[in-house]
Parts: C-alpha cells; sequence; structure tokens
C-alpha cells in the first residue's frame, strides 16, 4: 500500500458505507432526514453502495426484515434521528421478537447539543434497549469500523437479533485515517455456533426416543434461522417421528413430507393439537413455547412424560414449559450430530392414530358457487404457483388462513410477523424479499386493514418495478378483531367496520400499479393469472365476505383440547 493511500482521510459517512460494502450488504433501505445528511451525501460519490428510499420509515425497517427472513442474511435500514428513528421502534420490535438480523443506522443530533432537547432529538438507544439485541452510541469516529463489524457479527450469529448504531451529525462528518476493521473480539461474547456443545443431553435424548411410544417434534422458527432443515428432515426420517410446525416454523420442515401433520396452536390442525396433547415425549427444536402454541400451560402436553427442548438461546430453557432434556447449542450443528446416532422409534401405531386424526379432521370449510370465500383463494393461489413462491403476510385472518391453506416446500418461504403480530408488514417485508430473491416469484398477502397501514410503498414497486404480486383479501372489516367479537364477546361488535376504505384497484393504479379485482371464483382465477403473467407489481383485491371465520379456533385461557372447529367441521 502507497503512503498516501495509508495517510487516507475519509469522513465517518465514508467509513460508515465502506463498512456496509465489506459486510457485503447488496441494498439499504432508508429514509433521509436533518441528522443523517452526511451520510446521504456520501452516497452521491459511491456508485456501488445501493440504497432504496421507501416512503415511510416503517416500511424501510419491514422491507430490511423480509430481505433478512428470505435470504438469511443481515438486513439493513437507514433513518433520521428523532421521528425517523422512532418510527422505527415498530420494525425493530418485530424483528427482536421473531429472531432476525438487522442493523438499524439512526443518525442523532451532534454530540455538542445531545441532552438539551435539540430539534429532532431522541435517546433512541434507551427507547430501544429492551427490543435490541445490542446497541452503540458513536461518540469517537475512529470506533465506526469496529462498531459496523461488531454489529453485523452480533445481529447474525446465536439467537439472531436487531442491533442499533446512533451516529451523532457531527461525528458522520468527523475525519479518520481509512483502515480496515479489526477482526471482531468481544469480551463476553462467543457466537454459539463456534462453540462445542453439550452432547450428554442428545445422547439422553436419543435413549428417550428409543423408550418412547407415543414422540412428537415441534418446529419452530429457529429451524428456518439456523438453516437446519435437511438436518431436521434427515432426523425425522432417521427416527419417525411426527412433526408439528409453529406458524414461523411453516417451510423449515416441508409440507408434502408424510410425517407433517400442520401447524399447531390457537388456529392449528386437529391432528397437530391432538398430537401435543397425546404425546409421551414432546422434542421441540427451535421453538420457545409461544403461548399462541401451548394455550394454557396447565393444560399443555399433559401425557408428556419427558419434555425435550433444542435452542441456541439457554433463556429460553424453562421459561414457559418445565424442560426435562436440555439441549442448548446451534441446531444445525446438534441436529448433524443426533443424526449421527439416530435410531427409529416405535412409532408406527402412533404415527396411524396421528394419520386418522389428519383423515377424519381436514381443515374444511363452507365453500360457495356465488361467493368467494378467502380460503378458496389461499387454495387456488398456491395450487396456481405449486408451493414455489416466497409468501409474505401481514396480520389477522389472511395470515392464519395462508399458514392452514399455502404449503410451504422450502425454509424461508414465509416471511409473517409471529411474536409481535405486526400489521403493515406484510407489504413492505414483500418488497425486501423480492430485492434479495430477484429470480423468485414474491406474494405479497394483505387484509383491507394492514394494506392500508404501509399502501404508501406502492410508488416503491412502481418507480422500481418491484415484481411484487400484491394480493388484498377485503371483507371491509377487521377480520380477527370482528371474530374474536363475535365468539368471546357474543357478537358486540366494536369499531371493526373498515367500510369506506379506499378502492384498491383505483389505489393501486395511483400510483402506477396494475390492479384487478375478482369476487367470485371465476374472475379470481382470471385475475390471479393475469397477475402472474403480467411483468412488474401487480395488485389482485379479492372480495370476500365479512362473516367468514378462521377454523378450527381455540379461545384464549382455554386449552389446546378446547377447539372450535366451525360449522364446515
Amino acid at each position: 500500500m502507497s503512503q498516501d493511500k495509508q495517510d487516507e482521510q475519509i469522513t465517518g459517512s465514508e467509513a460508515l458505507l465502506r463498512g456496509l460494502l465489506q459486510e457485503g450488504v447488496e441494498c439499504v433501505f432508508g429514509y433521509p432526514g436533518g441528522n443523517v445528511l452526511y451520510i446521504y451525501d456520501a452516497m452521491v460519490g459511491n456508485p456501488e453502495f445501493r440504497h432504496l428510499l421507501t416512503r415511510h420509515e416503517q416500511g424501510a425497517i419491514h422491507a430490511a426484515d423480509g430481505y433478512a427472513r428470505s435470504t438469511g442474511k443481515v438486513g439493513v435500514c437507514i433513518a433520521t434521528s428523532g421521528p425517523g428513528a422512532t418510527n422505527l421502534v415498530t420494525g425493530i420490535a418485530t424483528a427482536y421478537m421473531d429472531s432476525v438480523p438487522l442493523v438499524v443506522i439512526t443518525g442523532n443530533v451532534p454530540t455538542t447539543v445531545m441532552g438539551t432537547d435539540a430539534f429532532q432529538e431522541a435517546d433512541i438507544v434507551s427507547i430501544t434497549m429492551p427490543i435490541t439485541k445490542h446497541s452503540y452510541l458513536v461518540r469517537d469516529v475512529r470506533e465506526l469500523p469496529r462498531i459496523i463489524r461488531e454489529a453485523f457479527y452480533i445481529a447474525g450469529t446465536g439467537r439472531k437479533g436487531p442491533v442499533l448504531i446512533d451516529i451523532p451529525k457531527d461525528v458522520s462528518n468527523q475525519r479518520m485515517l481509512a483502515e480496515s476493521p479489526p477482526e471482531v473480539s468481544i469480551r463476553g461474547y462467543r457466537a454459539p455456533e463456534e462453540q462445542p456443545f453439550d452432547r450428554a443431553p442428545v445422547d439422553e435424548l436419543i435413549q428417550a426416543i428409543g423408550q418412547s411410544e407415543r414422540p412428537l417434534i415441534i418446529a419452530g422458527g429457529g429451524v428456518v434461522h439456523a438453516d437446519a432443515s435437511e438436518e431436521l428432515i434427515t432426523f425425522v426420517n432417521k427416527t419417525n417421528i411426527p412433526v408439528v410446525t409453529t406458524l414461523l416454523g411453516l417451510g423449515g420442515f416441508p409440507s408434502a413430507h408424510s410425517w407433517w401433520t400442520g401447524m399447531a396452536g390457537m388456529h392449528g390442525t386437529y391432528a397437530s393439537n391432538k398430537a401435543i396433547q397425546n404425546a409421551d415425549l414432546l422434542i421441540s427444536i427451535g421453538s420457545r413455547f409461544d403461548d399462541r402454541v401451548t394455550m394454557r400451560l396447565d393444560g399443555f402436553a399433559p401425557r408428556a412424560e419427558r419434555i425435550a427442548h433444542i435452542d441456541v438461546d439457554p433463556a429460553e430453557i424453562g421459561k414457559n414449559v418445565k424442560t426435562d432434556i436440555a439441549c442448548v447449542g446451534d441446531i444445525k450443528a446438534v441436529l448433524s450430530y443426533a443424526n449421527t446416532i439416530a435410531k427409529p422409534a416405535s412409532s408406527a401405531e402412533w404415527f396411524a392414530k396421528i394419520q386418522a386424526d389428519k383423515m377424519n379432521h381436514p381443515l374444511r370449510y363452507n365453500d360457495s358457487e356465488t361467493e368467494l370465500k378467502p380460503q378458496y383463494v389461499l387454495e387456488m393461489i398456491h395450487e396456481m404457483t405449486r408451493g414455489e413462491a416466497i409468501v409474505t403476510t401481514d396480520v389477522g385472518q389472511h395470515q392464519m388462513w395462508t399458514g392452514q391453506f399455502y404449503k410451504f416446500n422450502h425454509p424461508r418461504s414465509l416471511i409473517t410477523s409471529g411474536g409481535l403480530g405486526t400489521m403493515g408488514f406484510g407489504f413492505p417485508s414483500a418488497i425486501g424479499a423480492q430485492l434479495g430473491n430477484p429470480e423468485r416469484l414474491v406474494i405479497s398477502i394483505n387484509g383491507d386493514g394492514g394494506m392500508q397501514m404501509c399502501a404508501q410503498e406502492l410508488a416503491v414497486c412502481a418507480i422500481h418495478q418491484i415484481p411484487v404480486k400484491i394480493v388484498v383479501i377485503n371483507n371491509q372489516v377487521l377480520g380477527m378483531v370482528r371474530q374474536q367479537q363475535e365468539i368471546i364477546h357474543e357478537n358486540r361488535l366494536s369499531h371493526v367496520d373498515l367500510a369506506g376504505s379506499p378502492d384498491f384497484v383505483k389505489l393501486a393504479q395511483a400510483y402506477g400499479v396494475k390492479g384487478l379485482r375478482a369476487s367470485n371464483k371465476e374472475e379470481a382465477r382470471q385475475a390471479w393469472q393475469e397477475a402472474l403473467d403480467t411483468p412488474g407489481p401487480v395488485l389482485v383485491e379479492f372480495v370476500v365476505p365479512k362473516e367468514e371465520n378462521v377454523f378450527p379456533m381455540i379461545v384464549a385461557g382455554t386449552t389446546l383440547d378446547d377447539m372450535i372447529m366451525g360449522d364446515s367441521q
């Protein structure tokens, strides 16, 4: 290296962009403002740096989230201080709850006025401390290269999650010598992937499987995050243990596999929930025993003589459900070892019982030749895409129908907000998923409520011709809230009527996106085929009845045995 190169002076903003490129960042999603002006100015002279301007900071972070979930890489977003930073909070919490790796970069007021309630000042580090894996406030520009490297390492290892880097405006313009970041060395933090795990509990688990007559696996989102789907398939093939999946675990184990029983929990299948309640050995793999899966804890898995838990995060072991066999470590590594000693369980009779439950109690709904049922729409979308699309959803009834009626063949094919249940997540997350997977078909499934929370991102799809196929299941009501008011609150409906929402076809067209509408089966198939045949983004509105409910359903406070099956069942 020449002396001139060694002595090269760059600003903090230039160091930030260089650091992101060194980490392999393909696209940053963001929205500029006063206290990130130096950062955005540095982009002008950096043609290698790709930035997507969204229309709202929440759209930016959800897009980064969708990119991360669908690719397995760390997603990145940028916003200015104050309201820009606080507009990211919901997205940070969404990623934190679902263990999604993000690096979130915010501007802040200059260090000279911090703490004075300066214009657009907010202590974003303190605000987000409960919902980040780690946070940095950069006070010395020379620390920035190290911080960037550490942030990506922390976000993308172990139990993944969002890391915040808050950069005051004056720091982003301070000058420093250009230098390569040091190797990561963080006192007190070492990625589980880099550490050996205790094999003794895995040996104990294999022994317990041999003694079990009714073993069952609950596969969660941790399987997907660990890229351990192939190892799980091998484990199941070796042990002959049936598998239920959580919402975030869908795709982590292929729906076409004969040992898969369906989704579990509040809107899970009859076979899955009954299997949990009757299992004598329950094995959670990357599932945190969320309350939507367990329902009332004192009635959960009452016949399980032993419960095993494989998870990268020791804090999850025993947190909600008493664990008898704790296998702490990277799921991919744990399963890889387990596969070297695994043996078939004596589960033929148990499997036959579960298969009978699947056959006798399948997912059903009252179809119609005059109305367009939302379940039919999801079945049709699955059929016409052969389950090969990346599907993002918003939150509500359509989310549960997607989990029930779209059959996922591959991991990272379902992008949805599970832990936080964030309305407005579905559409912008599809933009990120599409940019991360340009050769894949990406479908965004939304309700008419959630679609309106980030509808402004239609502009981004139109300008850049991002070919997301946008589905709006329009029942003119907050469907899941209405359903719970009907069933739990004796049909006392309160503030769920969304009549007066915009004409979604005209809204799409106003942004420059093709819009289509369907209200019966024939129109639905024609519109969806036209959407698939059209290059670029298309919005298809499916008009469905507002009274349709998601079944099975379990009311909060009851057990998995207390399934409401619906009129059709």
